[in-house]
This record gives structure tokens, sequence and C-alpha cells, in this order.
């Protein structure tokens, strides 16, 4: 079939496959909707039919992103703006024989081809073409970006081009990397490529990467956070890493959800990077996330690494014999709820979510703009033993920007822009504490109740809890309010809720320390204040 591959669907003819460099494809699907894409997976063996219409994919050894596998082209245009501490460097040299031989392995292929947008803001969206070796990949970048009008499709242009071939192994010596997987990053051509994991959210993290590096040059800040909108037009912002809850509490009935994972932050508000939701299956119950379950019983999603029962069909969301990690993709407009347009205007509030597992940090602190700051940079949460091997008691971890992962960039970069957004735009911030009260999980504690939370947050939100009256915490320095209407008094005051009150001063000590410690790497890079913002032994009693 030479140069001109079989292309079936709606493109630019005039930039098609060849332009990128493919040779002898032997078919292109562009642009295919559920219905054909869903029939693929089906018909190649890809993924299984469940019940209510979904479809189920195993992604093999890779039920999570590969980090320590992604690396970008260092060169003259990345070599001062990238965070090369936090990011694996290629040459010029490696990623053109990378590229070389994904295009000779991709020959004869039958590959799908989906033509979207990143960001519902017009003016700051990024047009991502993406190229699958399998439908159901296809179909899961077709979920989670934005879809163009099909209208639009016939003059496209791509901004960047990533290309997923689960099947092509990677060299370590003839390309520079670690594994036989790679994500590999180009910059200066706008290209990703993406070898020997079959794990879907690979695509998506890699357009929300791209996005990290090329909004902070116009001034967009761009977030690991889920939104939802107020009545007046405004938006509420949640940071959070997994398992604090982000999700969870953005999907609320009085509050359309704008998007659960990824956002930007620009002059004409905030927008959603996405189009559809990533969410976490494990667990997942109808009483608890009505929305969420109702999504998993529709034609169009995708399930991913999640078992369910050979014969019925039927989902099991409390078996992860396969992975913790199991996932669920489908388009936003799935949530009842979601606002159609992506986008809303500046937030009133931002909510950081942490869940303490050593039970020492408030349900919710009130945060100065050098505060959030710091807190922003920290990126804290903590790890419970038993969820991985080895960790016998809660152990801290700060994932800077609440997304390291993903910041090309360093972060000082993100948190300068967000400081300046929030002192501009005179937003409230909160740190709130999804995690542990009454001890940790190694000394007696439980779980921060949901109720609670929840009344915080509305009372947040709704502007009333600005308006009461603070005492300083002794240990982290930060507002904490002293009453709350409905809430009990003692669990404001974390030390109350302990029974031995030494213990919780040590574990409190203990905790400021591993703050200190984590922001030493960012205080040369942070103004006077912001440092003065840390937690410090001479504010504890």
């Amino acid at each position: 079939m030479g140069n001109h591959p079989a292309n079936v669907g709606v493109y630019n003819a005039n930039f098609g496959a060849e332009q990128f460099g493919f040779r002898n494809l032997a078919s292109v699907s562009w642009n295919l909707e559920a219905a054909a894409l869903t029939e693929h997976a089906l018909a190649r063996k890809e993924a299984h039919l469940v019940r209510g219409g979904a479809i189920a994919a195993d992604t093999g050894i890779h039920t999570g992103r590969s980090p320590k596998d992604k690396f970008i082209v260092r060169d003259e245009a990345t070599e001062n703006e990238v965070w090369w501490d936090n990011n694996g460097a290629i040459t010029r040299a490696q990623f053109d024989v990378i590229l070389e031989d994904f295009l000779k392995h991709a020959e004869g292929k039958d590959l799908f081809a989906q033509d979207l947008y990143g960001g519902a803001d017009p003016t700051h969206r990024v047009k991502a073409r993406v190229f699958t070796e399998y439908a159901w990949h296809s179909l899961f970048i077709r979920n989670l970006l934005r879809r163009p009008e099909e209208g639009e499709l016939s003059g496209y242009v791509p901004d960047l081009t990533i290309l997923d071939l689960p099947s092509f192994k990677a060299d370590p010596a003839r390309h520079g990397c670690r594994s036989e997987t790679i994500i590999a990053c180009d910059f200066s051509r706008n290209i990703v490529l993406i070898g020997s994991s079959s794990y879907a959210g690979e695509m998506k993290k890699s357009v929300f990467t791209y996005l990290n590096y090329v909004l902070p040059k116009k001034k967009i800040m761009p977030m690991h956070c889920s939104a939802n909108a107020g009545d007046d037009g405004s938006s509420a912002i949640f940071f959070g890493l997994s398992g604090t809850g982000k999700t969870t509490l953005s999907n609320d009935p009085a509050r359309p959800l704008i998007g659960d994972d990824e956002h930007g932050w620009g002059p004409n508000g905030i927008f959603n990077f996405e189009g559809g939701c990533y969410a976490k299956t494990i667990r997942l119950s109808r009483e608890a996330e009505p929305e969420i379950y109702a999504a998993t019983e529709r034609f169009g999603t995708i399930f991913e690494n999640v078992a369910f029962d050979p014969l019925t069909r039927i989902p099991d969301f409390d078996d992860f014999s396969k992975t913790e990690n199991g996932r669920c993709a489908y388009p936003i407009d799935f949530i009842a709820n979601a606002s159609t347009t992506g986008r809303s205007g500046h937030p009133k509030n931002i909510v950081m979510l942490t869940a303490d597992a050593f039970g020492v940090l408030p349900p919710i602190a009130k945060l100065t703009p050098a505060e959030a700051m710091y807190h922003f940079l920290s990126g804290y949460t903590a790890k419970v033993a038993g969820t991985e091997k080895g960790l016998k008691g809660p152990e801290a971890t700060f994932s800077t920007c609440f997304g390291a992962p993903f910041m090309p960039r360093h972060p000082s970069v993100y948190g300068n822009l967000l400081r300046d957004l929030i002192a501009r735009h005179h937003v409230d911030c909160w740190l709130v504490n999804t995690g542990w009260t009454g001890g940790g999980v190694a000394t007696g504690g439980r779980r921060m109740p949901i109720r609670v939370t929840r009344r915080l947050l509305t009372a947040a939100l709704d502007g009333s809890l600005a308006r009461a009256d603070f005492r300083r915490d002794p240990y982290f320095g930060f507002a904490v309010p002293t009453s709350v209407p409905g809430v009990e008094p003692h669990i404001l005051y974390p030390v109350k809720t302990w029974q031995n009150k030494a213990e919780f001063a040590e574990t409190a000590k203990r905790l400021v320390a591993m703050f200190q410690e984590n922001f030493k790497r960012f205080a040369d890079h942070v103004d006077a204040d912001v440092r003065a913002a840390e937690p410090h032994m001479s504010i504890a009693a």
C-alpha cells in the first residue's frame, strides 16, 4: 500500500498520517466514535463486554504509570526550562533513533487516530492528535480529552502528536532508557512516544505534562486538581494526591462538576483540560458515589484492570486481585451534574486535601497566601501501613504541587503563578485533613468522619467559615476555626481528640520535622515570607 494507507473516517486529508512520517501503514481509522471502537476492540480481543455495555480491558504488568521510564529531550530549548532533578533526560540523537524505530515498528499495522483538544478554553487549548495501536486506547483518549465538532476535523492540524505502541519494546543500550518501557517527550517538535505499556493513563498524563510545560510561559496556571462551580459563576479548586478525596468531595449535588483531575487557570477563570473522568473503582459503591457508579453501567465506559464474573459479566469492585488501581474512564457528560462548557469563573476558594495518617492536623485550617504556597510546594499526604510491602506505620509523602510526576518545570514556577493568582483574585485558601483524628493509624485513631469534612467544606465554600473566630495552631502556625455550627468543638482541636497528650506532642513534632526536611530543596527558590510560613518548633508549646 506504499505510503498511502487505507483511511477510514473523517479527518484532514491534507494533513494525514504521512505528515508525521508514517510509512507503509495498513490502515488508519480516524476519529471513530464509541460504537465502532467498541466493535473493533471486541473483534480484536482487546477487551470484554460487561453488564451495562461497558468494556473491560487488562493492561498486563503495567497497572499504573511508569514515571521512571519517562524522558524529555534535553536540548537548547529545554536545558534551562526543565526541572532536571525530577525528569529523566535523553539527547536529541537518542530521540531521533527512538522515533525512527517507532515508525519502523508501525509499518504494516492498522492504527487508530483521534483528533482532540486538551483544554476547554479555545484561547489556550492544545490540539492533540493521538495514534494508537489498540482500539480501546483510542476510545479511552476520546473519552478523556475534549472532542471537536465534526466540522472542525477537516481543517485540523495538531499542535501535539502522541504515538502509543504497547507492542514496541525499547532497548536501553540503543535508546538511552532504563527498560523496555519508554515514554519519550520532545517538547521542541511536540511529540510523545509511548512504548511497552498498555496502561492508558500514560496518554492522558502525557497531554497534561505537555500543558504543564507550555502554559506557564503564557501565564496560565496548570493544576492537578478537581473543580466545581458555585451559583454566582465562581469556582472552587480541590488539590489532592490519590486517596485524599479529590474526586469524591468535588462531586457535590449542589455544585456543578467542572472536572475531576486537570485544569488551567487564566485570565478568563478556570477551565477543564479534559472532557472525561478517570475514576478509581476500588470499593466503589452505588450508595457512597452514586453518580460514578451509574457511569460504570453505561455503554462507552471503559474498565481498566477491573475484575468481573466471567458468566454474569458483573464487575466486582471489591476484588483488587489485579490491582488497587482499577479504573473506569467515561465522558464527563455521563455525570448528570457536570458542566457542559468545562469552564467557570475565578475561584473564591482553594482547598488542599491531605490524608494525615499521623492524626495531628486539624480537620480544616485557613491559609495565608504564603502558607498556601508553602503547602502547595510541600504537597503532603501520608501512606498507610499495608498499602505497600514492608510499610509498618504511617509514612509521610510529599509530592510537590500535588503532582510531581507531571511537572516538567521547577515547582517554584507553578508556586509563584498560583500565589500571584491567589493575591489578584483574593482567594480564600484551606488545608483540609481527610485522614485521621483521635490518634494516628498506629495509635488508635479513626478516619475523619466524612460528614465533618463535608460540613466544614460547605461552610468554607459559602463564605461563612471565613468569618469565624480562629486560633493559631501551636505546631503548624496556621489559623484553625475555634467553632463551626454542626461540628463537635473538640474535633477542631486535634490534641483534645487524643487520650495520650504526650504522644500527640511527640507525633506532631515529628511531622513538623518532616515538613522542614522536605522543604529544604525549595528554600532557595521562594521569598522570605514563604520560608517564614514553615512550621517551627519555637511555635510549639
